[in-house]
């Protein structure tokens, strides 16, 4: 993780902690490094005076800490101590070395699909913890994923949420990162488990072609993007693209639990890791093709800004997705211009899905037969020829032993008539 020397305006202590260094910044404070009289580092949040000036953003703040005090296991950074009657509120949780899945892709490439299985098994373990201790995260999101040596870390609960809590943002307001937010946070609905579900399988699409598998563009086109198209999975591995493309269903009721995620991703990092790679199951949708081209600029605008129409994927059992086809404009005003149509994808041309009909494809028989012919011919051909060398053989053998006996009774004569004169 990035360090930075402290600033002029930073506080050198707070709490029972000095800090050391700055670790980052967000819409919601300035993180620090700190450390205690015995040693231990911390990573320290330090809110914004503006929101510390707001009552209404100090009773939520309070709430989610309490919250985040219930959160068992090692999972996420543990709370090891915060003040929310300071001036300025803090909360201070353990340090985790380690750089952030956006950092590590960032610099060292996709993680690979056994990687990226195995970190996901350990991710959505710790989202058990964190749903069981009744908290959605809300913010899921790979530079909120620390790697450590002991496993990945969710951090930055600061716009988590406690189950069953009162909205507190405003009408038509977002709190989230554009192309890791759920739909139901884009359209302003109720958070559940299945809000943090969704970004878990966005999380996972990143770490696996370091992409949001909703592209880029404005925050407009992508919340639009999120709540009417179909994910972009054309470079997840097809052991992983099902599952994702489960975890990105627009409906939160149709979406796999935490505890399904860990089972299932723990046996395909094992298939991984062994070289056997998940079995394929029928139903289920492949990676999608490449995403058809979107307008930009003032296109994109108008683009983002055609009514929602909500749009139901399949079951993690269930068939393949659609094409995704864009929402018809309803109500367009005469004269306006018409917002530009998005192209029915075409069959995808991913060499991951090249690879997966290739291998589905039967193996042409007509070089086979011909190949059997050929053998059959070098094989009779090699018989007759034996044959062949076989009665030769047998035919010198036979003019040899008749040849035999006549010389020998010829060349005996005179060896017998020989004793028989001298006895005479």
């Amino acid at each position: 993780m990035a360090m930075m020397r402290l600033r002029r305006e930073d506080p050198r202590v707070v709490g029972a902690f000095r800090l050391h260094r700055r670790l980052g910044a967000g819409g919601m404070g300035v993180v620090y490094l700190g450390a205690d009289k015995r040693g231990q580092r911390v990573a320290l949040k330090v809110i914004r005076p503006e929101l510390a000036e707001d009552q209404e953003f100090r009773s939520r703040f309070a709430r989610e800490v309490s919250a985040a005090r219930r959160i068992r296991g090692g999972c996420t950074a543990r709370l090891v101590a915060a003040d929310l009657e300071a001036e300025r509120p803090w909360f201070a949780t353990q340090y985790v070395p380690g750089p952030s899945l956006h950092d590590k892709v960032a610099e060292h490439g996709v993680l690979s699909a056994a990687e990226t299985a195995s970190m996901g098994a350990a991710l959505a373990e710790g989202l058990v913890a964190v749903h069981e201790a009744g908290v959605v995260h809300r913010d899921l999101k790979p530079s909120n994923i620390l790697l450590s040596p002991k496993g990945p870390r969710i951090i930055d609960f600061g716009i988590a949420w406690a189950t069953g809590a009162s909205t507190l943002t405003h009408v038509g307001t977002a709190v989230g990162s554009p192309g890791f937010l759920a739909p139901e946070q884009v359209r302003g609905a109720a958070v559940t488990g299945a809000t943090d579900v969704f970004a878990f399988g966005a999380t996972l699409a990143y770490a696996a072609t370091g992409d949001s598998p909703f592209g880029q563009g404005s925050s407009e086109v992508m919340l639009y993007r999120v709540v009417h198209e179909e994910p972009d999975l054309g470079g997840v591995p097809d052991a992983l693209a099902p599952l994702v493309y489960a975890c990105l269903a627009k409906d939160p009721e149709t979406r796999p639990s935490t505890v399904q995620l860990s089972e299932r991703l723990s046996e395909i990092a094992a298939r991984e890791a062994r070289g056997i790679g998940a079995p394929r199951r029928e139903g289920l949708p492949k990676a999608a093709g490449p995403r058809p081209e979107r307008p930009v600029g003032r296109r994109a605008e108008e683009y983002a800004q055609q009514p929602t129409q909500r749009r139901t994927p399949p079951r993690l059992d269930g068939p393949a997705p659609g094409t995704g086809g864009q929402p018809k404009s309803a109500g367009r005003p005469a004269g306006s211009r018409p917002a530009p149509r998005t192209p029915a994808p075409t069959v995808p041309a991913t060499r991951a899905a090249v690879r997966t009909n290739a291998s589905r494809r039967p193996a042409p028989t007509a070089p086979g037969r011909r190949l059997m012919r050929q053998r059959l011919a070098v094989f009779v051909i090699v018989t007759l020829l034996v044959a062949v060398f076989i009665a030769a053989v047998q035919g010198c053998h036979r003019f040899t032993h008749a040849a035999g006996p006549s010389g020998a009774a010829r060349t005996a004569a005179p060896a017998q008539h020989a004793p028989g004169a001298s006895r005479g």
